[in-house]
């Protein structure tokens, strides 16, 4: 498939998940819903059945669900005449769909036939003072486990350490007696078990990394791993909970390292897409369930014109005993709020372009 319908696919399975869980759920209120369209106006066609136009407009960027009263609680089936907690339901549960997204397509990678390098991490050098050289580790040993898990190649390690920052990890390692000859795999308990405890830290010394040391995989062979849905399911969803959990530690990580990290907008999100597809069908799932995590994430940031910002609303109406602010204040609030976004995407496309145009790929 051309990178461009792979990208256009992705972005409207995401959109189409997101809405639809604002549309379900707004459905199941009693709520009228106005209008279901994927893609931003101007409108390229639309269907109407029963009281709801379906859509499908220009740009292809987002998606939206029109319902009556939004800010406006005079009519009975208006969104702003429903109870609170239905309407934190409604406006939370796009959020909610992309999660269960993720959890979907991560499911599926691991039914998916999937290939997977397998070999020996060796540490190759341990930084003085580090908390790894505290530990205890030493160059040449072997990292055979890390808080139980199983170390098979570098993202296991990177992976686990990047879980953890900031709290103890046990790390097991076998310590041979002489060193491991490449293309020979030292088999498991053929040399001295030492478990260490390492701490690793959110803001390391340049060039050492969270616990201080540099690694290396040898003797690599390369095995296809596939499960069945009963087993993909847990996986899927435990796979989830991990990358949200390191995509809070990376944030926490670049504002102690004091780095700004580098948005990506529409542009830089299809270059990361060709380049994914190349990996294979196992990979694109997984960082369409990615994208699907962020998404759910910063919509529930609490900005006006996102649905975390709507959802803020209506808590301030909640703690202020049901006293609504004044719909043409909120409604200006929406509108700052939108102005922002298309402003910060504008910027962050310019960037992504300029890049495209230099030769340049994300993050570089």
């Amino acid at each position: 498939m051309p990178p461009l319908l792979t990208f256009l696919l992705v972005l409207g399975v995401l959109v189409l998940a997101h809405e639809l869980g604002h549309f379900i759920t707004a459905r199941l209120a009693g709520v009228k819903v106005l209008e279901f369209g994927i893609g931003f106006p101007p409108r390229i066609f639309g269907i109407r059945r029963g009281e709801t136009i379906y859509s499908i407009n220009l740009l292809p960027l987002g998606g939206f669900v029109k319902m009556l009263g939004e800010e406006d609680p005079s009519d009975p089936r208006s969104l702003a005449a429903q109870p609170p907690l239905w309407r934190l339901v409604i406006l939370s549960a796009g959020a909610a769909m992309n999660v269960l997204l993720a959890v979907a397509l991560l499911s599926g990678t691991y039914v998916v036939p999937r290939d997977v390098p397998v070999g020996q991490v060796i540490i190759v050098e341990v930084a003085p003072g580090s908390p790894a050289e505290v530990g205890g580790l030493q160059a040449g040993d072997i990292v055979r486990s890390i808080n139980g898990r199983q170390i098979r190649n570098l993202f296991d390690l990177q992976e686990e350490v990047n879980l953890n920052l900031g709290r103890d990890i046990l790390v097991t390692v076998e310590r041979p007696a002489q060193p491991v000859v490449p293309g020979q795999m030292m088999p498991p308990g053929s040399g001295r078990v030492v478990t260490v405890r390492v701490t690793p830290r959110w803001n390391p010394p340049a060039n050492q990394g969270p616990v201080g040391i540099r690694i290396q995989q040898v003797n690599t062979k390369v095995v296809s791993e596939a499960y069945p849905v009963w087993e993909a399911i847990p996986k899927g969803v435990e796979r989830s909970y991990r990358l949200l959990v390191l995509f809070k530690n990376e944030i926490l990580s670049n504002i102690a390292r004091q780095i700004w990290p580098q948005p990506v907008g529409p542009i830089g999100i299809y270059q990361l897409t060709e380049q994914v597809q190349e990996l294979g069908t196992s990979y694109l799932l997984e960082f369409t369930a990615l994208l699907s995590l962020n998404l759910a994430i910063i919509n529930m940031l609490p900005i006006p014109m996102l649905d975390g910002g709507r959802v803020l609303f209506v808590l301030i109406e909640v703690a202020r005993g049901g006293r609504r602010i004044p719909p043409e204040k909120e409604n200006l609030a929406h509108l700052v709020g939108l102005v922002l976004l298309l402003a910060i995407i504008a910027v962050v496309s310019y960037y992504d372009l300029v890049r495209l145009v230099s030769g340049g790929t994300v993050g570089r």
